[in-house]
C-alpha cells in the first residue's frame, strides 16, 4: 500500500506531493507518482505553479499554451501570467490557451476552426511532468504539423532536461534534482518486476488506480 506525501522542498507557494512504489504508465515503470491532482484543480496552486513557470518565458514571445495532461486551469493562469510582462507578449497581446482532440488512432487532432491558433504561432507545450519525454515528443509533433513554432516544453516535474532527438529544452517548476531517486524503466527491464514486486497502481495524467 502507499500514501501521497508532501516532501519538504518549496519553490515559491507550489507543493510537490509524491507517492513512492512500483506504478505503471502507458511507456513505462516508474518509481514514484507524482500527484498534482490540486494544482490542476485549485485555482491558487494553479496561479502558483503559472507564477514559476513564467519565470522561463519572459523574454520569449509565446503565443499559445497547448496544455497536455489536463493542464488548462494552469495554462490559462500561466497566460495571465505572461500577459503582466510585455517583453513575453505576441504581437497580438493575446494568447490562446488550446488542448488537443484525440482521433480514433490517438493521434492529437485540430479542427479547421482552432488551427489558425497554431499556425504559424509560437507554441509553448505544457504538461503535468516530463519523465520519459514521450508524450512531449508526441505535442511536439503535433503542433509542427499544423504549422506552429514550438518554443519549448514546461510542467510541473521534468526528469529530463531537453526532449530526446528535438534538441528542445524542458522547463519546469520541480526536477530530478528535487527527486533524485526518481527512477522510470522499460516494462521489460524493470527491476521491480524482476525481483517479483506487483504493482501497486496503474497511474496517468488523470491519477492512478489501485492494482
Amino acid at each position: 500500500m502507499f500514501e501521497t506525501i508532501e516532501l519538504p522542498v518549496r519553490r515559491g507557494n507550489v507543493p510537490l506531493r509524491v507517492a513512492r512504489g512500483h506504478f505503471a504508465t502507458n511507456h513505462s515503470h516508474i518509481n514514484y507518482y507524482i500527484d498534482i491532482t490540486t494544482q490542476k484543480t485549485r485555482l491558487a496552486e494553479a496561479k502558483a505553479v503559472a507564477k514559476e513557470l513564467a519565470k522561463n518565458y519572459e523574454h520569449t514571445k509565446i503565443d499559445t499554451i497547448l496544455c497536455l495532461d489536463g493542464m488548462t486551469l494552469i495554462g490559462g493562469c500561466l497566460a495571465d501570467a505572461l500577459t503582466e510582462s510585455a517583453r513575453s507578449l505576441s504581437d497580438s497581446e493575446e494568447i490562446c490557451v488550446l488542448e488537443p482532440e484525440f482521433n480514433s488512432y490517438n493521434q492529437m487532432i485540430f479542427r479547421d476552426n482552432i488551427q489558425h491558433n497554431i499556425r504559424n504561432k509560437n507554441v509553448l507545450i505544457l504538461m503535468a511532468s516530463i519523465t520519459t519525454g514521450y508524450t512531449a515528443k508526441r505535442g511536439i509533433h503535433a503542433a509542427r504539423y499544423y504549422g506552429g513554432h514550438v518554443m519549448g516544453v514546461a510542467g510541473l516535474y521534468r526528469a529530463v532536461d531537453e526532449v530526446e532527438d528535438e534538441n528542445m529544452k524542458v522547463c519546469s517548476v520541480y526536477s530530478l534534482s528535487d527527486l533524485p531517486d526518481y527512477e522510470s524503466y522499460d516494462f521489460k527491464d524493470c527491476p521491480m518486476c524482476k525481483q517479483g514486486r506487483k504493482l501497486d497502481a496503474l497511474v496517468n495524467s488523470y491519477g492512478y488506480s489501485r492494482l
